[in-house]
């Protein structure tokens, strides 16, 4: 069974990709990438005092979220949300465990609190005022491709937008010896049921047994496979008007989530 949506905004940020505008010349072909770091920017959605308590996984995440909502001209309060990462805030949990191996083990509630997997959900919250259901998804390497179906399946079931937000970031030593996660990267769509003036594509997937798409330029194909989040490259080439049109991601046990893009002329 094939599961289906129109794609009516994008969001981007990584090495390289400051937004989807910059991210769709280079995947496209017509811009020549340049993997720099990241800058990731304040949060100015958020309220100060939440605004401090931050980290770069939720600045990366609401970055993403706010350009795909604002593409699609949407009221970000009331779209549903799907966020999907396969490792959270990695440099809190490096903090929570330093904390506890220290001799006192005091442990900031802060630290506590941006401990939970769906901190960005709530960060997200707050920031738009959004009071509708989200869901929060770990599906290691597969998250991202995870993510989309469990968004796809809310727009199939309760015919309305919803916004997916993916999004990875490195952890610090020793932590990253065993979780290396190259570097960060976050990605956003919100997909609806219809087709609208702000529509990009459409968009049909389907779980399929075949090998997943890469990239052909080298540093992109080692983006994708460094960061799980950026397993989502393949699509946004596709989305970007770049080739081929077709773009099976890298899903659960082998399989790949194979997604047909049909641009919207």
């Amino acid at each position: 069974m094939s599961l289906g949506a129109y794609v009516d905004g994008i969001g981007v940020l990584g090495p390289g990709m400051p937004d989807w505008g910059a991210a769709a010349r280079i995947l496209s072909g017509s811009g020549e990438y340049r993997p720099t770091a990241s800058e990731l920017p304040a949060p100015s959605i958020l309220p100060v005092a939440e605004r401090r308590r931050t980290g770069r996984v939720v600045r990366l995440a609401l970055a993403v979220a706010m350009e795909a909502v604002q593409g699609a001209a949407l009221d970000p309060a009331q779209l549903p949300g799907v966020f999907t990462s396969s490792g959270g805030d990695g440099a809190n949990c490096h903090e929570i465990c330093s904390a506890l191996a220290a001799p006192q083990r005091e442990l900031s509630p802060t630290r506590f609190t941006n401990s939970v997997h769906n901190l960005v959900a709530g960060y997200w919250s707050i920031a738009v005022g959004a009071m509708r259901a989200s869901q929060t998804l770990c599906a290691y390497d597969a998250s991202f491709a995870a993510g989309l179906l469990e968004a796809l399946v809310g727009v199939a079931i309760e015919r309305e937008p919803v916004l997916l937000v993916a999004y990875d970031a490195p952890y610090p030593p020793p932590l990253h010896a065993t979780r290396p996660i190259a570097a960060e990267f976050g990605v956003a769509l919100v997909l609806t049921p219809g087709r609208s003036a702000r529509s990009v594509a459409r968009i049909e997937t389907v779980v399929a047994a075949e090998p997943a798409a890469t990239l052909d330029d080298a540093r992109l194909e080692a983006l994708r496979c460094g960061v799980p989040a950026a397993r989502s490259l393949p699509l946004l080439a596709a989305l970007a008007g770049g080739s081929p049109q077709v773009a099976p991601l890298e899903y659960l046990d082998a399989g790949t989530l194979r997604v047909q893009v049909q641009l919207c002329g």
